[in-house]
């Protein structure tokens, strides 16, 4: 559990984020001496990435990988761009929940969904919303799936080896959707069942596409994105399943030349929701936003695992994700990985987590990562705060004649509405205000 610390709900990531830009008055490591870069210059760092020791980097084995850091043990595959990727489930070991993956997870609640095989029915979908997008129900064998994601992890690769029929969703080319598209997802049966999404947005177009979990599952679910060259897609997922649900979904983005990509989770049902989303850019100029709010009830396990790739120059990326516990072993779960590769130079990303705990019981775990193989970039950095509430926060509104549980409301209110903000769905976004009210109110806050 992190440390517990006073938050302060309105505070913005920029008014801590650190500017690495600032470097003109600093010559570039290991270049020559002349006119000076002002890009962000790293200690330990030159053109050809981190500055390392050599000698006898250690021995591969089992799969393992060399150590990065001269004479020392082989340790397993430490850098997140070095993470195993395969269609075959074989090549995922039987999960003991020691990788660093899974530490958090309880693997015991999965109900099998990391063990057995995924035969129950899929949760039906239905599209509604822009007449101008295409909907098709494609079986396994169609060129289109898989060829922009690949599973990262046992359950990923168990669900792609086990759905039947895909859900495919293009915004054509050059067209602006005439409204949200709507993706109502409903399960109705408790059986570990599998699921395949693709959402494609191709070059030009722009779209808002919402993914609503409803009902009752066990699901492992892949959502395949992919934006092409100059196209504005946000994509909303939304996790309200009943109490008894157990949802894991890999949703991966690949985004093209000067793209606009945005996603937005927002957890709030589940016994156990564990969502992996990652944006890998393709080419340069393009841009990644993704937001996350959850709010985890008494028993309750919420967990979020992503990662931005920054794996070519020039692209920009911002990571806001908040949440809110009450209750007796409540556990949300935040891991925030950004890699930003050798070639990407240029590389302006920022990201940020912080947690509200409203009541004795529950933990929350945050864990940010940014993973550096090249010091020209523009700027890096992360946050991370958990803790109560601001006392003076509080005392702020109650001196104004606020009653003490109204103006707790009000603080988490407010704490929460910067990422339902981001939907801009207004729909949406109502109906999820008023589902945070009835957290609040379950919760007697």
């Amino acid at each position: 559990m992190a440390d517990t610390t006073q938050i302060s709900p309105d505070t913005t990531s920029e008014g801590e984020r650190t500017d690495l830009g600032r470097a003109a008055d600093k010559a570039r490591i290991g270049a020559p001496s002349g006119p000076v870069d002002t890009r962000a210059v790293i200690d330990g760092f030159t053109e050809e990435g981190e500055s390392l020791p050599g000698g006898d980097d250690g021995v591969e084995q089992l799969g393992f990988k060399k150590h990065s850091h001269g004479n020392a043990p082989v340790i397993p595959e430490a850098s997140r761009g070095e993470r195993r990727r395969s269609f075959d489930l074989a090549d995922f070991p039987t999960l003991t929940g020691l990788e660093e993956d899974w530490r958090f997870t309880p693997l015991k609640r999965l109900r099998g969904l990391h063990t057995d095989a995924l035969t129950g029915a899929a949760p039906a979908v239905s599209v509604t919303g822009a007449g101008n997008v295409t909907v098709e129900t494609v079986d396994r064998s169609d060129a289109r799936l898989g060829a922009s994601a690949t599973p990262e992890d046992r359950v990923a690769a168990a669900a792609w080896n086990a759905f039947t029929e895909a859900t495919v969703i293009t915004v054509p080319r050059e067209t602006v959707a005439d409204g949200e598209v709507m993706v109502a997802v409903t399960g109705t049966s408790p059986a570990a069942a599998a699921q395949h999404i693709l959402i494609h947005a191709e070059a030009f177009s722009k779209a808002v596409v919402v993914l609503d979990h409803t009902g009752s599952v066990t699901l492992a679910q892949n959502v395949e994105i992919v934006v092409g060259d100059g196209a504005e897609l946000t994509v909303v997922s939304v996790q309200e399943w009943d109490d008894d649900a157990v949802h894991v979904s890999s949703q991966q983005a690949k985004v093209g030349r000067d793209a606009r990509y945005k996603h937005v989770v927002v957890s709030l049902g589940g016994d156990l929701v564990r969502l992996t989303p990652s944006s890998i850019f393709t080419a340069t100029g393009a841009e990644v936003e993704m937001y996350g709010l959850y709010f985890a009830d008494a028993g309750q396990h919420l967990e979020q695992r992503l990662l931005v790739d920054h794996a070519v120059p020039n692209c920009k990326s911002r990571v806001t994700y908040k949440g809110a516990l009450q209750g007796q072993d409540a556990h949300t779960v935040w891991v925030g990985d950004v890699l930003i590769r050798k070639a990407a130079e240029g590389t302006d990303t920022y990201e940020t987590n912080r947690n509200l705990i409203l009541t004795d019981g529950a933990r929350s775990d945050s864990v940010p990562n940014l993973e550096i193989e090249t010091g020209l970039i523009e700027g890096a950095g992360h946050a991370s705060a958990t803790g109560r509430f601001d006392d003076e926060h509080l005392f702020y509104l109650m001196a104004r004649g606020i009653p003490e549980k109204a103006a707790r409301r009000l603080v988490v209110r407010g704490f929460l509405t910067e990422v339902i903000q981001q939907i801009k769905v207004p729909a949406l976004e109502e109906r999820l205000s008023e589902s945070v009210e009835r957290e609040l109110a379950a919760g007697n806050l």
